[in-house]
Order: structure tokens, then sequence, then C-alpha cells
């Protein structure tokens, strides 16, 4: 089995290291400062108490590669539609591409029944390209629990040391092609689940995603912090309330899990950076229509009010562009 894990940065690194030190044929795909450290000194990973190196194939030219069979991308969401083109040379027939990133997937209504099944989501695919030249009959959604950060060119570090992902097809049926990935990911140490109802898990991740993200990148604060501090706590779960409300009218109704995703960022991530926070800090473009973005426009095509999902996004968005960090 061939696997090309596209963008080796926190989560991509590390399930890219932890795949190579499982024997897995994986190769991955990077660039700048991190791909030469890795190139000359392999790739690091800190894993609690456990430092390990190992030496994946790594390239910064897919083309390199040849036909995979599965593609996990784990870019962030808004530089996706841009590598569509290069990934081209990875894609055969019966490649799955896993959209291990954070966010709603593009792909989101494929397959799903109802009055808005194949409606496309500007925020996320703008121009329909990964829709277009992807394919959503290859995608398979891929949500990760993993709380990691490159801590310098070539060295991934992991703040919890059990790792957890859930993968799920668009029409809910429990697939080969899942089932295999399923395996090498156990393999490689990392609790895997196949989902029948993946949307309803992707809302449950979109609760953290949409209350840490940009909350953190206004408050500069850790997870931790804002869940300990009484007036975030509020407006933390006034955002999982409207991330709720939306993926209730979409038919994806995620349950009330606020206390389960607080106890658990407590327990696992507290001291953790939200990867908003780090790109801010590090002058990258930050993830902000991918994932708070998208949910407002859901929210808007499901005819839902979200008035603290709509202020949080303009204050984040106006935060992002005075520092020529909102992307596109």
């Amino acid at each position: 089995m061939k696997i090309a894990v596209y963008g080796a940065g926190a989560i991509g690194g590390h399930l890219g290291g932890m795949l190579s030190r499982s024997g897995c044929d994986v190769s991955l795909i990077a660039r700048g400062k991190h791909l030469e450290a890795m190139r000359k000194n392999g790739l690091k990973q800190i894993i609690g108490d456990e430092e390990f190196i190992t030496y994946p194939r790594v390239t910064d030219d897919p083309s390199s590669l040849g036909t995979q069979d599965y593609v996990i991308m784990t870019l962030k969401s808004y530089q996706a539609p841009g590598v569509v083109e290069s990934m081209q040379p990875l894609l055969g027939t019966y490649t799955t591409v896993a959209t291990a990133m954070n966010g709603i997937p593009w792909w989101y209504f494929y397959k799903q029944l109802g009055k808005f099944e194949n409606t496309q989501i500007k925020a996320v695919d703008p121009k329909n390209k990964q829709w277009d030249h992807i394919g959503p009959e290859r995608a398979v959604g891929c949500i990760t629990y993993v709380a990691s950060e490159v801590t310098a060119p070539g060295v991934i570090k992991t703040a919890n040391t059990s790792f957890r992902y859930q993968i799920g097809e668009p029409d809910g049926s429990v697939s080969e092609r899942c089932s295999r990935l399923k395996k090498v990911i156990e393999l490689a140490g990392i609790n895997c689940e196949i989902r029948p109802e993946i949307r309803k898990d992707i809302w449950v991740k979109v609760m953290g995603n949409v209350a840490y993200n940009p909350t953190s990148a206004l408050t500069l604060a850790h997870t931790g912090a804002m869940i300990k501090n009484p007036e975030m706590n509020l407006l933390l779960r006034n955002l999982m309330l409207e991330v709720m409300s939306i993926g209730r009218a979409l038919n994806a109704d995620p349950g009330n899990q606020i206390e389960k995703r607080m106890k658990a960022s407590l327990e696992r991530a507290a001291f953790h950076k939200t990867s908003m926070l780090q790109d801010l800090e590090l002058g990258r473009a930050m993830e902000i229509l991918p994932i708070i973005g998208a949910s407002a426009e859901l929210a808007k095509l499901a005819k839902v009010t979200t008035p603290t999902i709509d202020t949080v996004l303009a204050l984040v968005k106006l935060r992002a562009q005075m520092t020529g960090q909102l992307p596109n």
C-alpha cells in the first residue's frame, strides 16, 4: 500500500512519522526549511517523554511519487485548492483522498440525500477546484484528535500521548477502502474508528474548532486558560451551541457534546496552542474561512441565526487583515 501525506506540518508530520515507524510505504510532501531539515536529519517526533527519528520519503514534487493508494490531505484547508493541479500525478482510478483538515470538508454535501445534495461550499472550495479535479467520489472523511505543533524544522512535538482518528464514507457505508485505511493507521499506533455518520462527527470537531481557534487568536490564550475564565467559558459555550444548531438544521445533529468537549480539552490539551494561534504568532496565514467562515455560510444556507459566530468571524477576519494573515 502506497500512502502520500500531503502537507507534513503538525498533523501530517505526526502521522507520517508514525506510519514510517510502523514500516508503511509512506511519502511526505513538504516544502521549505521543514523539508530540508527532514532530508538532512530525518523527522524527529517528541511525544510525551519519548523521542524518535524516522526517515520517510520526503519531497516537494508530487510527480516524483507516482500513483498512490491513499492521499491524506493534512494541509491548511485554505491551501488545498492551490495544490489540486500538482497532486494530479498521485491520483489513479482507485486512489482514495482522505481529508484530514480542520473545518467543513469541501465534499460535505456529496451523497447527502435531501435538498442540499451536491451543494458546494465557497468558503472551503471557492472555485470548485477540489470538487471538479479531485472528485468527491474519491473522498473519505478523516477527523484527527492530535495536539501537535512544529517546534523547529524537522521536529514535531505532540502534547497528548493517545491519538484518535475517525474516518467515514460520505454515504455512511463501511467500505473496503475505509477498512484498509483503518488497519494501517492502527498499525501505526493510532486509534481509528470507522464512523457511519461522519457528518455528525465533523460537527463535533467543528464545535471545538469554531470555539477555540478564532478566540485564541483574538485573546492569545491557550485552550485551558479560556475554558477556566468564566466570561470566556460562556462565550465558548455560545459558539458551540450555535455550531450544534447548524448541524441539527442540516440533519447531522452532533448532540450536546459541550461538557465532553471541554473536559477532553482540559485533560488532553489545556496548555496546547490552537493551530490558529500558532499561525498568528508565526506570521502565517490563518485558517479562518474554512473553519468559522464555512460554518457561517452553512448557517445562512440552513436559515439558522448565529449572532455569536458572526461577531467572532468579523473580529478575527479584521484581526487577520490588519497583519496580512487572511488568505485570499
